[in-house]
């Protein structure tokens, strides 16, 4: 063990992480950014997931309101502030930077491409590419498997498996709720999903390469690995 305390355990490990997965998805989210640049409609795509999605009957609305609250300011922010308690309450300060820093760059990240790729659903001023929600609830979960997978000292396979199937279900659910109320096409939340997964792993990167600068080198876990 080097000087720093175990409290930091919480950081991630990201020795699992397939990093050309995030630059997959930067690829997707400019892909499809330049496909829909300007554009006011749905596409053949989104038109089909879309029917099937809204298909589904009025009795899913609730629960499509209920997860949409997620990533409105209040629903964000109750997520934001319980996940940064539980990392104070572990001693883990820069985990809570972290939380905040991922979450907060992926949703500033989105609020950035909008104007530029200039895509808009239901009239000229609701600009929809990528969805912040999607990449708010994304990011979230990216940032909360990864703090797990380090403080529980997962593997490379069950670590990266946490972290994909975190941001798998947690997309996956926030972009249901945003096609099924109408709040966005299909390929936005596919664009707010891949924001995610690009941004977080780059704040996490460069979190540990701070951290590690900080404390002359990462911090290990019982094996011997590095936790960041």
């Amino acid at each position: 063990m080097t000087g720093r305390s175990g409290r930091e355990s919480l950081l991630p490990s990201l020795r699992g992480w397939p990093g050309w997965c995030a630059v997959l998805a930067a690829l997707v989210v400019v892909v499809l950014g330049t496909l829909y640049a300007g554009d006011g409609e749905p596409g053949a795509v989104d038109a089909r997931v879309s029917a099937a999605v809204e298909g589904a009957g009025p009795s899913w609305r609730k629960a499509a309101l209920a997860t949409d609250f997620l990533g409105e300011p209040v629903g964000a922010a109750v997520l934001v502030v319980a996940a940064v308690t539980g990392c104070l309450l572990l001693r883990s300060p820069r985990a809570a930077v972290l939380v905040v820093a991922g979450t907060g760059t992926a949703v500033g990240v989105t609020k950035l491409l909008k104007p530029l790729v200039g895509r808009t659903i239901h009239g000229d001023e609701n600009l929809s590419y990528p969805s912040g929600h999607t990449a708010f609830l994304t990011a979230y979960a990216l940032v909360v498997a990864l703090l797990a997978a380090g403080r529980l000292g997962l593997g490379r396979t069950a670590g990266t498996a946490l972290v994909l199937g975190a941001a798998l279900v947690a997309g996956g659910a926030m972009g249901w709720a945003q096609v099924a109320l109408g709040a966005h096409y299909p390929s936005d939340v596919l664009g707010g999903w891949c924001t995610a997964l690009a941004v977080v792993p780059a704040i996490a990167r460069l979190a540990g390469r701070t951290a590690a600068g900080e404390g002359g080198r990462p911090a290990l876990n019982g094996t011997g690995r590095s936790h960041i």
